[in-house]
């Protein structure tokens, strides 16, 4: 009995052994699983005309993520941003677009940079009811259609009325001259029109141009000949800023928030200068709300943000609000719907409850004038 207990005590010492080793080798193994990340779909134009828009928004988009994921992202799993570049093509957002949703299985969507891509992109959302969360403001009516787009930057009437404002109360202008491209700078001047009787002013001369021209001196020379008192400039795109001071275009220019990127003032070079801008982040001197975002990303970037920027940050945080509410495996409908209530970011304060998706008023605009390249606050306040 002694040697059968002996063996048996032997055989129990090694199975424990056994259990203790596999123990050793699997349990670590376990500890350092990393749980998986919830994917959020973003697609943006990172080359051709909209690059100006696309690249600051990418930098706002990779600070948050990496902000995000070093607090302990969502509900203890990290986020990533699967980013794609449309090449300024609505037709491009659409396909990369499809991809993410579809064969990657993202929760949630981030883009596009341009009107174009929103709207081809927004009709596959709506279709899937994902959340989207797009960088134009609100442009053709059948956005209003569309339950699960939200915009992180204003209607484009209200991009009109921001400008008109400066326009009429700032500058004193009643004959204003209008250079705008086919795209964002359509959709501006629309609500320009809808808007102009209230701020009893004329457009003596609009010209348009194609998006991406590289030259529009033609037109710019047409808006100089009916010697308007100030003119609007409407893209997003340094080129027509060059052409009208080349132009002999002396008059102080006004653009919407579009086209207020230190990207563009570059590229508008000697000419980047008395140009006003109704927007959001004055970088150099930026509203108390806005300080620590701007110190971060001068930390990381070694550079001041403006909007798109801000725009980036916003955007994700937005997602990951919604996110941190419901969760990220409750369907796309409960996700969208996560998103409609007040917010107040860095670039503006939102409401996605509101009919424009956005909620953004005329209150939230501060303006900047470029002087010889730098952008300076100035003390105007649209609707005082």
């Amino acid at each position: 009995m002694n040697t059968e207990k002996k063996k048996t005590d032997r055989l129990q010492r090694r199975t424990v052994l056994k259990t203790v080793a596999a123990g050793a080798v699997v349990g670590p193994m376990f500890a350092f699983a990393q749980p998986a990340p919830i994917k959020i779909g973003s697609v943006l134009s990172l080359t051709g005309p909209g690059a100006g828009l696309g690249q600051p928004e990418r930098a706002g988009i990779l600070l948050a993520e990496r902000v995000i994921n070093e607090k302990g992202g969502v509900r203890g799993r990290p986020i990533k941003i699967l980013l794609d570049d449309d090449g300024s093509n609505p037709n491009l957002a659409k396909s990369k677009a499809e991809h993410l949703i579809f064969g990657e299985k993202v929760c949630a969507f981030i883009g596009p940079s341009l009107t174009a891509g929103t709207g081809a992109v927004a009709a596959i959302t709506n279709r899937e009811k994902m959340a989207q969360v797009t960088f134009t403001g609100l442009g053709p009516a059948i956005e209003l259609s569309y339950k699960s787009l939200y915009h992180v930057l204003p209607p484009q009437a209200l991009n009109a009325r921001a400008m008109l404002e400066y326009a009429s109360r700032g500058a004193k202008a009643k004959r204003i001259g209008v250079l705008h491209d086919t795209g964002y700078g359509q959709a501006v001047l629309t609500g320009l029109r809808e808007h102009m009787g209230a701020y009893g002013v004329e457009f003596v001369s609009i010209e348009r141009f194609e998006v991406g021209a590289t030259d529009v001196s033609a037109q710019a020379a047409k808006v100089r000949a009916a010697e308007p008192d100030l003119v609007f400039v409407i893209a997003t795109s340094p080129v027509p800023f060059r052409n009208a001071r080349q132009m002999r275009i002396t008059q102080q220019i006004v653009s919407a928030v579009g086209s207020a990127s230190y990207d563009y003032v570059r590229g508008m070079g000697e000419f980047a200068d008395d140009i006003v801008f109704p927007e959001f982040l004055v970088g150099e001197d930026p509203l108390p709300r806005q300080s620590e975002f701007v110190e971060l990303y001068r930390k990381a970037n070694n550079t001041l943000p403006k909007n798109f920027e801000a725009a980036g940050w916003d955007a994700v945080h937005l997602i990951v609000r919604a996110l941190e509410k419901v969760g990220p495996d409750v369907g796309n409908e409960a996700i969208a719907q996560a998103l409609r209530e007040p917010y107040e970011g860095v670039l503006a304060k939102y409401n996605f409850g509101a009919a424009d998706m956005t909620g953004i008023d005329l209150s939230s605009f501060v303006y900047s004038r470029l002087v010889k390249g730098k952008f300076t606050r100035l003390p105007f306040t649209a609707g005082a």
